[in-house]
């Protein structure tokens, strides 16, 4: 399982050249919004706005979700070299499509179609036997919603299980888009919006402790130990995959989802070997609709492979459950089971269970 995960690729970065778009007007009651490093509030103010201020606009990402006095919006804009404003301030005259905004290039991110000569079928759902709901030409630009996890599908852009959401009911494989500067860090269709951590350390614990406790009454699965394996893995809910994902477990695809997530993203990690060594890697994981889906998927994985029977005999004693789901190999860190006894211990989590 995972010990550390890389920061959001599309929090920082340089800036490169593009085409700028206008048309963003600032709405507010307040007389000024503030500009952050990133697209969410715990991320450093570098400036502020004034209301009627018109910014201009370089690309889109997915960030947290603002009430703002315009709407309610988890997409956030880039108007500057690490300088972000929430569109839930955004008045734009006249309405514009803002491109996405690529994911290690930070630039913003056309899509194509790219067959090599014929249409690409517009499908009713993700699956190449869906009905048709007809076609887009080769070179032709797509503007893509959100993205779902569906028929696996070989084409000239490459090999995915991802499909775009392009239109109501309407949805075309990845494998025959190309972006223009990047594959861009697109939402799943139906996810929540990012999570922010908020009230340090026993802010953590007192958002995920009743998800941890529904597992617990659904799997079995001792909430303690569910919630140190959250803190332990996340860092405390700083994590990329926690935040942007969903994920607080590590969870890998291996070729599927699963029943309880919504689709794979690869992520850079850190692991260690059974037989010593650390090391960087890249990793396909799981990415959940909500946090909620995470617990369940993890409880349903421990309460049901074989190989942690050992620990479920033993779901009583949390101290136990984590030292025989160490031994059964669910993480490759030689300290695991006693870290998560000594988080256990220091936050009494034992109450939850």
């Amino acid at each position: 399982m995972v010990l550390a995960l890389a920061a959001g690729a599309i929090l920082v970065g340089a800036l490169p050249g593009y085409a700028k778009i206008t048309g963003a007007v600032v709405s507010t009651t307040s007389g000024t919004i503030n500009v952050r490093s990133g697209p969410a509030t715990d991320q450093k103010a570098v400036g502020t706005l004034a209301k009627g201020a018109n910014p201009e606009v370089y690309c889109k990402a997915r960030g947290e979700q603002i009430a703002g006095h315009v709407r309610t919006s988890s997409t956030w804009l880039r108007i500057g070299t690490d300088r972000w404003i929430s569109n839930g301030y955004v008045a734009w005259s006249p309405s514009q499509d803002v491109p996405w905004c690529a994911a290690k290039t930070k630039a913003p991110t056309g899509s194509s179609v790219t067959t090599g000569g014929g249409e690409l079928n517009v499908r009713a759902a993700a699956s190449s036997t869906a009905g048709r709901q007809g076609g887009l030409a080769n070179g032709a630009g797509v503007l893509v919603q959100c993205q779902v996890w569906g028929q696996q599908v070989d084409g000239t852009a490459g090999k995915s299980g991802v499909w775009y959401k392009v239109g109501d009911k309407r949805y075309v494989s990845a494998a025959y888009i190309k972006w223009s500067a990047g594959l861009p860090w697109l939402p799943w269709c139906g996810q929540d919006s990012p999570t922010i951590p908020r009230g340090g350390n026993q802010g953590f614990i007192d958002a995920h402790a009743a998800a941890a406790q529904a597992s617990d009454r659904d799997t079995g699965v001792p909430a303690s130990v569910t919630l140190a394996q959250a803190i332990l893995e996340t860092g405390w809910g700083k994590g990329a995959l926690a935040r942007e994902d969903h994920n607080l477990f590590g969870m890998k695809c291996f070729g599927s989802p699963g029943d309880h997530a919504l689709g794979c993203r690869d992520y850079a990690t850190f692991e260690c070997s059974p037989t010593g060594g650390c090391f960087d890697m890249d990793a396909t994981f799981r990415a959940y609709a909500s946090v909620e889906d995470s617990f369940q998927d993890h409880g349903d994985l421990l309460s049901n492979w074989s190989r942690y029977a050992t620990a479920m005999d033993h779901a009583d004693d949390a101290k136990r459950f984590a030292t025989e789901i160490h031994k059964a190999g669910y993480a490759t860190d030689p300290k695991y089971a006693e870290k998560l006894i000594g988080i256990m211990d220091d936050y009494d989590l034992y109450q939850y269970d």
